[in-house]
């Protein structure tokens, strides 16, 4: 079970317990003070410092941009994918920040056509480009570089970012651990919709939800052409599908006030039902950019973190 820390002040604290207690884990308890300082230390040279690498990712004929934030200390770190959303407006870079304070090297890019990256963006597009990050990290030479661990990678994921991460870890065993925060399921509201629509109907829907989620920062691309790449994988993109693929992972699924917590309630209980014992659920009571509750939407995920086995 996660427990909030000792340290906390009494508002946090508040905050805190109300987000802890839908956890449902048999999870080891850290002090956040030894998470915020361990590998922090630089030798006295002054090499092995916190630092910034940018990197272009290949992907498919194209280049994605991308940075690490590199933890301090010789390593070898574990690391972290931070997948962004839709259009990804919300990168979660403060919490990249907080891992990387904690001993991570957290990898964040942009996938093919989105936000200045070259190439057509789509949800097919996205989820190649999660592998080809996967890839990248788990190259000798890139791993040395930023001195992190390739057997030790999370993928931790924000709403389209949380559907990229269920996908990757899905398709790739190596993935011990993933964490979704507000996931959208994609390919199982589109059935929920498909139910109760015909499928030009479903379709307009969810390309007229998508549009209004802006679409600037996007290239190659139209809300109905995504709209209908989820219509085509939706069988095999919905979050129940997944179930057999990740019961034996450890998840944690964090959600919010903003119409998608059912979904991923879902997802959970399926989990556990099929199995899983190191599923951690938090609901925070807040709009889909956790915008009042960064700090507990923090320590929600490095208290997870410390918990993972060594």
């Amino acid at each position: 079970m996660i427990k909030p820390p000792d340290c906390f002040s009494l508002a946090t604290l508040l905050s805190a317990c109300l987000a802890w207690n839908a956890v449902h884990a048999d999870e080891q308890t850290i002090s956040p003070q030894a998470v915020a300082t361990s590998k922090l230390v630089a030798t006295s040279d002054g090499s092995n410092r916190a630092s910034m690498e940018t990197m272009q990712i290949p992907s498919h004929g194209s280049l994605m941009n991308a940075l690490v934030y590199v933890a301090a200390g010789a390593g070898p770190h574990p690391a972290v994918i931070l997948l962004h959303g839709f259009p990804g407006n919300e990168r979660n870079l403060d919490l990249a920040q907080d891992m990387r304070r904690a001993g991570w090297d957290v990898l964040y890019f942009n996938y093919r056509g989105s936000w200045g990256t070259p190439g057509n963006f789509s949800f097919s597009h996205s989820i190649e480009d999660t592998a080809a990050a996967l890839a990248y990290l788990r190259q000798p030479e890139v791993a040395k570089k930023l001195r992190l661990d390739p057997t030790r990678i999370v993928l931790i994921g924000h709403s389209m970012g949380g559907f990229m991460a269920v996908e990757a870890a899905a398709r790739d065993p190596a993935i011990k651990a993933f964490a979704t925060i507000s996931a959208a399921d994609f390919g199982g509201n589109y059935l929920k919709s498909l139910g109760k629509d015909q499928k030009s109907v479903a379709i307009e829907k969810l390309g007229k939800g998508l549009a209004q989620e802006g679409m600037a920062p996007l290239n190659g691309c139209t809300p109905n052409g995504l709209a209908n790449d989820v219509a085509i994988h939706a069988a095999s993109w919905s979050f129940q599908a997944k179930v057999d693929a990740l019961k034996d992972r450890t998840a944690l699924i964090v959600t919010s006030d903003d119409g998608l917590a059912s979904a991923n309630e879902a997802f959970a209980d399926a989990l556990q039902h099929a199995g899983d014992t190191r599923v951690s659920t938090v609901h925070l009571a807040t709009d889909h950019a956790y915008s009042d509750q960064r700090t507990a939407l923090s320590d929600t995920v490095l208290h997870w973190l410390a918990s993972l086995p060594k």
